[in-house]
Formats: C-alpha cells, sequence, structure tokens
C-alpha cells in the first residue's frame, strides 16, 4: 500500500519532459526532486526555476527535496515555485523547528530528512509538527548507491516512536531502492518509496509499476 515516487535526478534531462509524461502514464503517486548545492551534499542538480517548469507539465505532486545548507533561505522560493511537499535535512538546518513553521505557512506539506548516520530520537520534539519523514538509506549526493541494510530497523524504529507519540507523519525512504528489496522496505513499515536508478533504469516504467504493485499493493492519496 505504499505510494511510489521516482527520482527525477535519474532521469533522462535530454528528455525530461517525455519522461514526465512517461512516469505519469504509468502511473506513479508523486515526482521526487532532488535539489543539491554542493555544499552540504557533493553535487549540484537543479533549483526552484526547475521545478516551476515541471509543475506546468504534469497534474502529479511534487516533492522537493532540500540537500542544502541553510534551507530556510530558500523555502518561499520553492513554495512560490510549486512544491507540494518541502523536505529540509535536520542536519542542514540550525533553527529547525523555525523552518518547519515557514513551510506551514507557505501552506505546503513538510518533511525532515535524516542520513543513515543521524538517530531517530532527534525527532521526538517535532514528530507531531510535520507530515513526513525521510530516511536517507544511502548517503545522500549521488544516485545508484547500494541500500545501507541497517536502514530497515532504522525505519522500524520510526514507526514505532510515531504511533507511540501520535504522530500521523509518513514515513519515506529514499536510497539503493530496487524491485529486489522493495518489499522489505515496506514491510518495515515505509509509507512512500523513492525510487531513482531503480526506477529508470527500467525499459519499460509501466511493466515496473505492476511488478511494484504486485509487491508493495495498490496506490493510494499522498
Amino acid at each position: 500500500m505504499a505510494l511510489v515516487a521516482p527520482s527525477i535526478i535519474s532521469a533522462d534531462f535530454l528528455n525530461l519532459e517525455k519522461e514526465i509524461k512517461l512516469v505519469e502514464e504509468a502511473g506513479v503517486d508523486l515526482l521526487h526532486i532532488d535539489v543539491m548545492d554542493g555544499m552540504f551534499v557533493p553535487n549540484i542538480t537543479i533549483g526552484y526555476e526547475a521545478i516551476h517548469s515541471i509543475k506546468k507539465i504534469t497534474k502529479l505532486p511534487l516533492e522537493a527535496h532540500l540537500m542544502i545548507e541553510k534551507p530556510e533561505r530558500y523555502i518561499k522560493d520553492f513554495a512560490i515555485a510549486g512544491a507540494d511537499t518541502i523536505t529540509i535535512h535536520y542536519e542542514a538546518s540550525v533553527h529547525l523547528h523555525r523552518t518547519i513553521q515557514l513551510i506551514k505557512e507557505m501552506k505546503k506539506k513538510t518533511g525532515v530528512s535524516l542520513n543513515p548516520a543521524t538517530s531517530i530520537c532527534l525527532l521526538e520534539d517535532i514528530i507531531n509538527e510535520i507530515d513526513m519523514v525521510l530516511i536517507m538509506s544511502v548517503n545522500p549526493g549521488f544516485s545508484g548507491q547500494k541500500f545501507i541494510p541497517e536502514s530497515l530497523e532504522k525505519i522500524r524504529k520510526l514507526k514505532k516512536l510515531i504511533k507511540e507519540k501520535g504522530s500521523s507523519a509518513k514515513i519515506e525512504v529514499d536510497g539503493g531502492i530496487k524491485i529486489e528489496n522493495v518489499k522489505k522496505v515496506v514491510d518495515a513499515g515505509a509509507d512512500i518509496i523513492v525510487m531513482g536508478s531503480g526506477f529508470f533504469s527500467a525499459k519499460d516504467y509501466k511493466e515496473l509499476m505492476i511488478k511494484l504493485r504486485e509487491k508493495i499493493g495498490t496506490n493510494r492519496k499522498v
């Protein structure tokens, strides 16, 4: 019953509009857009102007995953550009609660991401303030990395924390997810599956989605 969110960092950027149309037709639930600044992570991708352009060609919900330092500087820009969910890293914002409130003021869904070495317990005081937690199951910055097995236990711990706190936050997992391990990730407690190279390396996106649905269930609302 998990949602599927292709990460367009792994798409063919020379044919990005075509790629987005194809994944939309395949029946995905939302688009995951990685924004990297070359500082917080050792890579540079796209910014809010690209999201503005993508918004014009798809009806899919857009998640802006901000892997950038001091994300509070650009929350309004990404909100105005058309991001439906804005996800920031726990490690990147000094005043995390303030940044979360800023996202809420812009009437957007709020997400907080944790790097592999960041403990779940650090979310205890904000878990009821956010809509989603993004567990990084690889070290952020590059697509095509292998899934970190210890992430499964981290997902389980997060699921337990969410229940204990009475939170409605969803669990998203990003990094190294393939058709071979997706069921383990969902069984651990993931609500949203981000797939980069594991999705865009498929020859037929519709066929891949059929296989994914067989493993993790039918789609549902974000």
